[in-house]
């Protein structure tokens, strides 16, 4: 059984600008991107297991209630990891237990996100020497979530690699990827979400 409690060294995250702050606007990318990934399960306490408690609806209210919603995913490899979302609304984090600074103040951010202890936990977790973990498999697979989910309730912009919620914003693309990218971006253009990943 993979310990529930995971919230310790970071997050590898898919973190995408909502490019509002109604809760109509937020609630859609959720359940998007909750669909989109084939997530398992939704649970908002993160001191119990998932069979010690009961699920709680994938909507804005749970994530006011509890802060992280929480739920199992499989990786590129079909590892079934832990994984979990949290927003960041306006400015102000609607969770109560994170370390996370980033403004989000052009609109709501919704961050999707797989904590390294469950990555490493399976084997996926490596630095590669760098200061910070960077997978091209898992940028891409969270990529593919985010074009998937953008489908289904299109947002502002994205970005996917490690700990990089409020690192873009849909502004700055203007519809177009940067020429360098330390992070993977997710830029909207002619109603298609483009996909450029971290080369820098």
């Amino acid at each position: 059984m993979t310990c529930w409690q995971f919230r310790s060294d970071g997050f590898y995250e898919l973190a995408i600008e909502v490019g509002s702050t109604d809760d109509a606007g937020l609630e859609a990318v959720l359940r998007a991107v909750w669909d989109a990934a084939g997530v398992q399960g939704c649970y908002g306490h993160g001191d119990r297991e998932p069979e010690e408690q009961e699920a709680v609806p994938c909507t804005v209210a749970s994530l006011e209630e509890f802060g992280h919603l929480r739920g199992r995913v499989r990786l590129p490899s079909g590892d079934l990891v832990v994984c979990g979302v949290m927003a960041v609304r306006g400015g102000d984090e609607i969770s109560d237990d994170s370390d996370d600074d980033s403004s989000g103040d052009s609109g709501d951010w919704l961050d999707f996100y797989v904590p390294h202890g469950a990555l490493d936990a399976v084997g996926a977790a490596t630095s590669d020497g760098r200061p910070f973990y960077r997978s091209a498999r898992i940028d891409d697979w969270l990529a593919g979530i985010g074009i998937e989910a953008f489908r289904k309730a299109p947002f502002g912009c994205a970005a996917v690699g490690w700990e990089v919620s409020g690192c873009i914003d849909a502004a700055t693309p203007a519809g177009e990827l940067p020429e360098k990218r330390g992070v993977g971006h997710l830029v909207p253009r002619d109603g298609v979400l483009h996909y450029g990943a971290a080369n820098d």
